[in-house]
């Protein structure tokens, strides 16, 4: 049986657990439509909503002494996050900050739960400063303890087990950080990590229990992450465990029970590590149970005997397990809904690997549907572009396949997970690189049987945008139609409009409009729209701060003039859709128009 797209759609997800003091669990779902905090007692108990608004909620926090959470929410997708405190039986919410025209990114809870450390650019758009802030006061009464004009994109990256420092991170780009230690009382800033090498990233950081280092995923010295413990003093990092061919990802350390926890990312796929925590000793535990897919957002309870993580994998939604971390056994403790969808419908892609146009390895995602073929393709392009396509669930690939498509999704040059070397290959001027890696893509699917070549579809979100209409230019004879989210049409409109906190951040992937102004236009898709022979299908947010609507604006009116194309703006949304109605209406007009066109 074939199910309609809005019954896909309605797979909901739940993710983003946090403990509370008592061991009770916090956690994200969407079963009203877009994310709000639930919190359950329980494995498999009836959840209880907590917050209820119409906009989506980021993330929650347990404080990790009361019976409250810090929560993060927006509005109409601008990203501008706003902080609140709320009860853990949800009786009482309070804003902690109230500045609808600044992003709060939250640094975590003090030990004591009596304070939040958090990053914000309140005073210049495009510089974020370090404050902390007592639970019971207002955003206008937080303490600034860094100001940020002399850092790119400072962070708060959380405080030491003694809570008289803070860690910070500092973002250059997507593959350049620093660290430094903020003295708490005196706001005296320590640089941690004073290396020569300007591109090492540190992807996720954690105090040792005992206070004395730093536990990083790092790339120093590397070409994939590993787990290192960093002397914040002295600048040295040690090696824990080894990233070998696949990189760490993420580490969290409990430091009452000084155990911990970190994630590889094999080939996609995750692999969580639980261990005693010793320095650069590490006493690891049973591989946890866990389904094979991804996995993030770990937890630890109170007594460091359990950790919440989220999980899913192509043929299972987004759940939050509890895993027992001396014994490695994982229990499902939310029960997100399929709709009614049957879970033995959904399909498993193959994980493949195809030759690009100079003999590179590029990774992809191939889930056909039943039958022989040929089928048509979606050919599903990511963001980032250091973002990576991963084996977890997708509403919308199942949809697809129950409807007779086949769906690719490359992990092109310029992804994550493969290594430091594969991520720079787009780099500024190798930019259109990875768009001949999508064509020699396409390529490889045509040479089956079971792909029809003339139905094949580009579709992608934000920079995957780009690579749907860079694709539909620079070999137009591929497609058979074009879908657009959220996508840069022209770089250089694309830099000068982005949010002034990111424009500096963006230039050092893509090219600066001082040095590379012309390039830039040579490579923009909307000064080649004329070679654009499919149909096209443009969505946008009219509130997004990334990738602003202007973009969507420019490229609809050149490509109309060559080709069928159809534009939907929500003025309700950002940088993607997150609101159930839109969703059933962008992803019903994708229907329709590939029902149309192909």
């Amino acid at each position: 049986m074939a199910y309609d797209i809005e019954r896909y759609l309605n797979v909901r997800s739940a993710g983003g657990p946090t403990f509370g003091p008592a061991g009770e669990l916090a956690f994200l779902l969407d079963t009203t439509g877009s994310n709000q905090v639930w919190r359950v007692d329980a494995s498999e108990e009836w959840p209880a909503q907590l917050t209820f608004h119409d906009e989506r909620v980021a993330f929650a926090s347990f404080s990790p002494t009361r019976d409250e959470l810090v929560y993060g929410t927006d509005a109409g997708g601008d990203e501008f996050w706003q902080l609140h405190r709320l009860a853990a039986d949800g009786s009482e919410d309070v804003a902690l900050t109230d500045d609808p025209d600044a992003k709060h990114q939250f640094g975590g809870w003090s030990h004591d739960g009596d304070r939040l450390a958090y990053a914000a650019n309140r005073r210049d758009q495009g510089v974020f400063d370090v404050y902390t802030q007592s639970r019971d006061e207002t955003g206008a009464d937080a303490d600034l303890l860094v100001e940020g004009d002399d850092y790119d994109m400072l962070a708060a990256a959380g405080w030491s087990p003694s809570d008289d420092r803070l860690l910070l991170h500092e973002s250059h780009s997507n593959v350049s950080n620093d660290l430094y230690v903020a003295d708490v009382d005196t706001g005296e800033v320590t640089h941690a990590t004073p290396f020569d090498d300007d591109d090492v990233q540190f992807s996720s950081v954690a105090w040792t229990p005992d206070g004395d280092g730093v536990y990083v995923c790092t790339d120093l010295g590397a070409d994939t992450h590993y787990l290192g413990l960093l002397d914040p003093g002295s600048g040295d990092v040690e090696e824990v465990a080894s990233g070998g061919d696949w990189p760490l990802e993420s580490v969290a350390v409990d430091h009452d029970s000084g155990r911990l926890a970190y994630v590889r990312n094999v080939d996609g796929y995750s692999e969580l590590t639980l261990a005693e925590a010793d320095g650069t000793s590490l006493g690891e535990y049973p591989k946890p149970d866990l389904v094979d897919g991804v996995v993030s957002g770990v937890s630890f309870d109170p007594d460091g005997e359990r950790v919440a993580v989220s999980a899913s994998s192509p043929t299972e939604n987004g759940n939050v397990y509890v895993v027992d971390v001396e014994s490695g056994d994982a229990r499902r403790w939310t029960d997100a809904s399929t709709a009614g969808i049957p879970k033995q419908t959904f399909r498993e892609p193959e994980l493949i690997h195809y030759e690009s146009f100079d003999g590179l390895d590029v990774p992809a995602f191939l889930t056909l549907p039943e039958g022989d073929g040929p089928h048509p393709v979606v050919v599903d392009f990511h963001g980032g572009p250091e973002s990576q396509r991963r084996p977890w669930f997708s509403g919308l690939r199942q949809y697809f396949v129950d409807n007779g498509y086949a769906v690719f999704e490359p992990n092109v040059r310029g992804s994550s997970g493969y290594g430091k070397e594969y991520m720079n290959l787009d780099n500024v001027r190798n930019r259109m690189d990875s768009v001949k890696d999508g064509e020699a893509g396409v390529e490889w699917l045509a040479a089956r049987d079971d792909v029809d070549e003339d139905r094949v579809v580009a579709y992608g979100g934000s920079y995957g945008g780009f690579m749907v209409l860079a694709s539909l230019t620079e070999y137009p004879d591929l497609w058979a139609a074009g879908v657009d989210v959220v996508g840069i049409a022209n770089f250089v409109t694309f830099l000068e409009n982005t949010g002034d906190w990111r424009r500096e951040h963006r230039e050092a992937e893509y090219g600066s409009l001082a040095d590379d102004r012309e390039f830039l236009e040579s490579i923009s898709p909307v000064h080649s729209a004329d070679r654009i022979r499919a149909p096209l299908l443009v969505l946008h947010g009219a509130n997004d701060p990334r990738v602003p609507v202007e973009e969507a604006e420019q490229i609809v009116e050149q490509a109309g003039e060559h080709v069928p194309t159809e534009k939907l703006v929500f003025e309700d949304e950002g940088h993607g859709f997150t609101k159930l109605e839109n969703k059933l209406t962008a992803y019903r007009a994708v229907v329709d128009f590939l029902d149309e066109h192909v």
